[in-house]
């Protein structure tokens, strides 16, 4: 991802601190980079701002066991299933049910 992309959202941010897009959009960039921590950031952010419908739960928990943090991971499965069941979304909290239960979980 280009550097203007980057760029360009963080120019958003600073104009608009809750655009939701631009956070998630930031967030991504930042995974997309490799940059596993700031992308946890950005994430966590967006999902305070608005009510996901599971994608970013998803990204937020796969992100957090890349860092190790499984419990955490665990809880935004879990979270995620909640959403994508709240939206309309079985198919999303099935792949969740399934990362939980490949990690002996229980969803």
């Amino acid at each position: 991802m280009s550097d203007t992309r980057l760029n360009a959202l963080r120019n958003l941010l600073e104009k608009r601190p809750d655009d939701p897009r631009a956070l998630f959009g930031l967030a991504l960039e930042h995974l997309n980079r490799g940059e596993t921590e700031s992308g946890v950031v950005h994430l966590r952010r967006y999902l305070e701002v608005t009510d996901d419908e599971g994608n970013a739960w998803g990204r937020l928990a796969e992100a957090l066991e890349e860092l190790g943090h499984t419990d955490e991971a665990l809880e935004a499965w879990r979270t995620g299933i909640a959403a994508s069941e709240r939206h309309g979304h079985p198919t999303m909290a099935e792949e969740f049910r399934e990362e939980l239960r490949e990690r002996g979980e229980e969803p």
